[in-house]
């Protein structure tokens, strides 16, 4: 891609813009008051006031360009819009054209400005919609509360976080409850209330009273830093669309000046009253419009353009080239808990055998109290319990559930290879029931059962619809057993399902669809799914905030759970795709029509120019436009 000469563009924040563009704007006044004195009043200027006022103009505009094709020609670069822009204003002063060489410079050097103001404003919007770190941070030491960078705060030390303030730092919450407004990170403008022991991010914002937080994370390794790092690095990864126009500009260059030449050359022998000044004039017209200015520069910012829209929605892009392979996905496969369903598991059903479901409870809570399994907690939450149980001798038996000593008696509560283990009966019709069980049994009898379901998530019947109504594939991959994938598989309208997976086995069906020339991404939420992520051509974390191996293997993460995002990202992906290629056809289609009209004398160099310069514009509007989008 041609470089940018950026020393122009690139000012202090609180520079005016009109001290920081002075020299260009004291070239522009000249040229107005040259041409108004010429056409306006039409008063003939002496040749040499004329050349003189024409070349300070000139200078002042384009020295940083005459610079840089200085020192790319150094370097044997002569194929470049700087070397291009220069052989064409010098040859107009050569041919005495003076104040169209200087409009070429000036107008040239305009439409620079408002493209590198353009790039530049993308990518501060990018940093900004992350970039909300606080500077202080106060922590208790000593008993004292004390405003500090939070730089300096080490993990374990407690932060107080004020109603309206931001959270600078990752945690976990010592109060009972807090809510937090999360829009910064998810997109999401509704408060988020958590609870006593549940991370807190840092970019949250507290909505309530102080809450206190225990630090878990260094202030670079917070979830924030980290999710800001990577979008700042996605400008830096290039689409297929931007490789190829960088290469395209490297052929296209040496092609205009091939073709200029012979625009001089050729009707030497074919006109008969052939004028070198016109045919140079013309070769001038032609290289000015050719400038690959809107291409080179509209498109990038067209990528910029579509990662911020993404941020703001709560969707990182991990570059523009997956802004592009989103687009050519057709088949979509997700797992399910959490990424489908809300990974929160709840109390369906308690079958006792005496018909005492209450105390069939009370043993099961005070046993799955010492367990963090999900479904263990789904039960414990359940039920308030029976205060006088004490429970001993705690053991974890992998693979099949708790053993322990409740009241002097002996407990199991896990799955049927625990009863089977202990050579408990049961009845077999146990195993025919589609939600996870928890089999109890209570000193070596068979007590009753369970049955525990994750909830699939509000609108993740209405996503796969609009993914199939869209014309893609659906699949679910899942851990979890075949009777419960397929059950929510019936429930949700999936095209198709698998259950009793293992990581490599996820792996293993993407492959295969893979190697059936699908276009595949792949949607999941945890560490376990890090594999399959990187295996698909789009790779979608989800809930990104609590997956830090998602985040790093992930091309695209979406920072809360809702699989509507999914549709969001490819709809993003394809209005970006859309308008990129609005500006690809729009730049070369006018500059062809253009290049046709200079080479036949109609065009001037001010046509020239202001074709260059507008084209460049609407491109870069256009470019704008994504920023504005809703999705």
């Amino acid at each position: 891609m041609c470089e940018h000469n950026h020393e122009h563009s690139h000012t202090e924040k609180d520079t005016p813009w009109w001290i920081s563009q002075r020299k260009l704007l004291i070239a522009l006044i000249i040229l107005i008051t040259l041409l108004i004195l010429k056409y306006a009043f039409k008063i003939t200027i002496p040749f040499y006031a004329s050349l003189i006022l024409n070349s300070i103009a000139y200078l002042l505009a384009g020295i940083p360009v005459l610079q840089m094709a200085f020192r790319k020609a150094k370097r044997g670069d002569f194929f470049n819009e700087f070397f291009l822009m220069s052989v064409a204003t010098l040859g107009a002063f050569a041919i005495r054209e003076f104040e169209e060489g200087v409009a070429v410079m000036v107008f040239y050097q305009i439409g620079e400005w408002f493209q590198d103001t353009a790039v530049d404003n993308a990518k501060k919007s990018i940093k900004s919609l992350l970039d909300i770190r606080p500077d202080k941070v106060t922590v208790l030491r000593d008993g004292k509360q004390v405003d500090v960078d939070p730089k300096t705060v080490e993990i374990g030390e407690i932060i107080l976080v004020k109603a309206g303030e931001k959270v600078a730092l990752d945690g976990k919450l010592i109060n009972e409850r807090a809510a937090f407004n999360t829009a910064a990170l998810t997109g999401e403008s509704k408060p988020d209330t958590k609870y006593k022991g549940e991370a807190v991010f840092a970019g949250m914002i507290n909505l309530e009273t102080v809450a206190e937080i225990t630090v878990g994370s260094s202030f670079q390794d917070s979830k924030l830093s980290k999710i800001l790092e990577m979008v700042q690095d996605a400008t830096a990864r290039k689409s297929k669309t931007q490789l190829f126009i960088s290469r395209f500009a490297k052929i296209y260059v040496p092609i205009i000046f091939a073709l200029a030449l012979l625009v001089l050359i050729v009707p030497i022998f074919l006109v008969s009253d052939y004028s070198f000044r016109d045919w140079f004039y013309r070769s001038l017209v032609f290289l000015v419009i050719s400038c690959p200015c809107a291409l080179v520069v509209s498109i990038p910012l067209g990528y910029f353009g579509g990662i911020g829209l993404a941020s703001r929605n709560g969707i990182l892009f991990k570059g523009g080239n997956f802004l592009d392979a989103i687009t050519t996905v057709d088949t979509i496969v997700m797992d399910k808990t959490g990424t489908l369903t809300e990974g929160v598991f709840e109390v369906k059903e308690v079958h006792a055998v005496n018909g005492q479901a209450t105390t069939l409870l009370d043993y099961a809570k005070a046993i799955e109290s010492n367990s963090t399994h999900p479904i263990a907690k789904a039960i414990a939450s359940h039920h308030p319990g029976d205060n006088s149980f004490i429970t001993e001798g705690i053991e974890e038996i992998a693979g099949h559930g708790l053993k322990a000593t409740i009241n002097n008696k002996l407990v199991l509560a896990g799955n049927s290879k625990l009863l089977d283990k202990f050579n408990i009966r049961y009845p077999e019709e146990i195993k025919q029931i589609v939600y996870s069980i928890v089999l109890i049994a209570i000193d070596n009898q068979y007590a009753g059962y369970i049955t525990v379901a994750d909830r699939s998530k509000l609108d993740a019947k209405e996503v796969i619809s609009a993914m199939r109504a869209r014309g893609l594939y659906t699949v679910m991959l899942s851990g979890d057993k075949t009777a419960v994938v397929d059950e929510f598989a019936r429930e949700l309208g999936v095209d198709k399902a698998y259950g009793d997976l293992l990581p490599e086995d996820k792996v293993s069906h993407v492959q295969r669809l893979i190697d059936e020339g699908r276009n595949v991404a792949f949607a999941g939420d945890g560490v376990n799914d890090a594999p399959v992520v990187a295996l698909a051509q789009v790779g979608i974390a989800m809930g990104g905030l609590g997956a830090d191996a998602t985040i790093e293997t992930a091309d695209v993460v979406i920072q809360n759970d809702e699989p509507h995002k999914i549709l969001s990202a490819i709809k993003i992906g394809k209005i970006t795709r859309n308008i990129v290629w609005q500006n690809v056809i729009l730049a070369m289609g006018i500059k062809i029509i253009v290049l046709i009209l200079g080479a036949g004398g109609v065009a001037t160099l001010w046509e020239a120019v202001i074709s260059d310069v507008g084209v460049a514009l609407l491109a870069i509007l256009n470019a704008i436009r994504i920023q504005n989008k809703t999705v």
